[in-house]
């Protein structure tokens, strides 16, 4: 195949998308190039594009942080894969783009029963569920795990792991329809907190045992509501702020409880701990994909000259899992 020399990819300006003519970027010690088929949209790249979240500086400046494609380029250095495999990677930025590097470590192979679209579905969410959920919250068989954002790509992915590894899930979303669709992909309840309680709900639900864990996107004041909602020895993990990043506690309910509060963010963290979710992935979820048991929510595709139009959606909170851009060939 045959590499350009000039690649359209997509840049923040002033906190617009605009796109522009770039170099196709040239692979060094263990990296690829790939040739985008499709580039998932997450909230990271929403706060990039309004310049609260800039890219670590070893980080392309250009937005996204998943991608699925064909490896057209390698260093000789790299045995594990070659040129014309279909991969699906997570990155620190550059998705945005026809053409892009990622680290070898951390390109998965697509299971062949997904396509382009779906399995840049993968990356950021599985990823980032796996480290916080699995690894930092230690969800156990048998325990309850709370997510808020049931019906985001991060719920819908920690719904389908969740259960296939044998915990309860209790979600929460913004809309019955939100609420439905968490049901019916295997959630045990679904609370509206636009018309529930969620604190009230979960004490009814769990006779005032509370929960196992929870993964907050949220923070702000539901910070202290979901100190009310664990139960003994429980775990609380914030993996983002959408709310605010300050926020009160009453430290005797860490202590009554014995509760531990943690959280992380996965773009500054090097790629050698990236490869060992990679591997986790690989081992315990490749085989949940490759039996069609867990999947990759879409919600919509956009071509990538739309990228605009796609964080609209995702800012409009309306959509169910992942937005998709697709890349021409």
């Amino acid at each position: 195949m045959q590499i350009p020399d000039i690649m359209c990819a997509i840049e923040a300006h002033s906190g617009k998308l605009v796109p522009v003519e770039r170099p196709v970027p040239v692979p060094k010690s263990d990296q690829v190039l790939v040739k985008v088929m499709a580039a998932g949209v997450n909230r990271p790249d929403i706060m990039q594009r309004k310049g609260l979240y800039p890219p670590p500086p070893s980080a392309s400046d250009i937005l996204g942080l998943e991608i699925a494609g064909i490896v057209v380029s390698l260093c000789n250095n790299i045995n594990k894969l070659s040129v014309g495999d279909k991969v699906c990677a997570l990155i620190t930025g550059g998705g945005y783009a026809e053409y892009c590097l990622a680290s070898s470590s951390l390109c998965l192979p697509i299971p062949e029963n997904l396509s382009f679209i779906e399995a840049t579905g993968i990356p950021e969410t599985f990823f980032t569920v796996w480290s916080n959920v699995f690894d930092r919250g230690q969800l156990q068989k048998g325990e309850t795990l709370l997510v808020h954002g049931g019906s985001s790509g991060i719920g819908t992915t920690a719904i389908q792991l969740a259960k296939a590894f044998g915990a309860k899930v209790i979600v929460t979303a913004g809309s019955f329809a939100k609420c439905q669709f968490c049901l019916k992909l295997g959630a045990d309840t679904a609370i509206n907190y636009k018309s529930q309680n969620f604190v009230s709900e979960i004490a009814k639900i769990t006779d005032d045992k509370g929960v196992n864990v929870i993964l907050d996107t949220i923070g702000g004041d539901y910070f202290q509501r979901n100190l009310q909602c664990l139960g003994l020895e429980g775990r609380l993990v914030q993996i983002a702020v959408q709310q605010s990043p300050k926020s009160e506690i009453n430290l005797w309910t860490v202590m009554q409880n014995r509760l531990t509060i943690t959280g992380s963010t996965l773009r500054t963290r090097d790629d050698t701990f990236k490869a060992d979710i990679a591997n986790k992935l690989l081992k315990h979820v490749w085989p949940l994909l490759l039996s069609g048991r867990i999947k990759p929510i879409i919600h919509s595709t956009f071509a990538l000259s739309d990228a605009a139009q796609a964080h609209e959606l995702m800012e409009s909170s309306q959509h169910i899992g992942k937005i998709i851009l697709t890349v021409a060939t």
